[in-house]
């Protein structure tokens, strides 16, 4: 499977995604994945069982083109799901997001579908809990509901040291008051959310206000603006920079960047996108559509230094 010949336009508000399937005994689960994730779909291959696993999931690791070595997950396993005998025609999905390749072994694929983010339902928490937060998102296509999983998480849970990371912070010694500035951060992943507010607050820079897709955030830029408006101030004058993941439901992070780069008033706000699929093969989506900074995950050190930097400051 070829990236090139599937990116899309950005800032549409649309994705593209692999539809899979996981076979039980007597049910068949449709599963999805961002096709920006994918590198490669491939028959299964031989593996050969690694000397410390490092969850149960992972069966092994299997040689590729190059001598790569790529870790196997067993999802079916992973999720807790009797995966049923047909092994013949399962198939192995190739990943790569924050600098890492793995391999998922799934029942096999069913094809690519294009579809907006407005489709895509976010998860109730009774099926958050069914799924131990692997899944981000729920859309219906052809009369069969498809789960979006959150193949971050999965990952992070394979390797604890790849999880979203705070480093260290940095002491600062000023003899004048700091200024602190208000940001606006969008993400649909509420642990995210959690470690960015509390890495940009420890700092004493930041207040951090936060939605959990990009139309809330949307929206309450609009309602910040109409508040700054009414006491004759600009919108810079209560917000001053924007935080956003690209997959989310309803709104995007791309697109929602596209609409403040594209409003006379918004577009002051300096916007950082920080998500998984900030890649070097990918880094044009944002750059197209305005991004000030783009920064992949985990590593949310450079979040905070880089912002002051958009926001005319030297970080200490």
């Amino acid at each position: 499977m070829s990236q090139s010949k599937i990116l899309l336009e950005s800032g549409t508000n649309e994705l593209e995604i692999v539809e899979f399937y996981i076979d039980e005994p007597g049910y068949r689960g449709h599963y999805g994945v961002n096709v920006a994730k994918v590198l490669e779909i491939i028959r299964k291959q031989t593996v050969t069982a690694l000397p410390e696993m490092p969850h149960p999931a992972v069966l092994g690791a299997f040689a590729h083109r190059g001598g790569r070595i790529i870790p196997l997950v067993d999802l079916a396993a992973y999720l807790g799901k009797p995966l049923s005998d047909d092994a013949a025609q399962r198939k192995i999905i190739i990943t790569e997001f924050n600098q890492v390749v793995t391999g998922f072994l799934v029942s096999g694929v069913t094809r690519i579908h294009r579809i907006s983010w407005i489709d895509v339902e976010a998860p109730g928490r009774f099926l958050q809990g069914m799924s131990s937060s692997s899944i981000t998102g729920v859309v219906r296509l052809e009369g069969r509901v498809v789960f979006l999983l959150d193949m971050e998480s999965i990952v992070a849970e394979m390797h604890p040291d790849l999880s979203i990371r705070m480093g260290r912070t940095r002491a600062t010694a000023q003899e004048a008051p700091m200024r602190r500035y208000t940001v606006l951060h969008a993400d649909d992943s509420g642990s995210v959310r959690k470690l960015v507010r509390n890495l940009l607050e420890a700092s004493g820079r930041f207040e951090v206000l936060q939605a959990d897709d990009g139309q809330g955030a949307w929206e309450m830029l609009e309602a910040l603006r109409a508040e700054a408006e009414g006491r004759g101030q600009r919108i810079a004058d209560v917000v001053q920079a924007v935080i956003s993941d690209i997959e989310m439901p309803r709104l995007d992070g791309l697109t929602l960047c596209r609409r403040i780069k594209e409003d006379v008033a918004l577009r002051v706000l300096p916007v950082a996108l920080f998500s998984s699929l900030v890649t070097d093969k990918l880094e044009h989506k944002g750059r197209s559509v305005g991004a000030d900074a783009q920064f992949a995950k985990p590593d949310l050190q450079q979040l905070s230094e880089r912002l002051l930097e958009l926001l005319g400051e030297t970080p200490a």
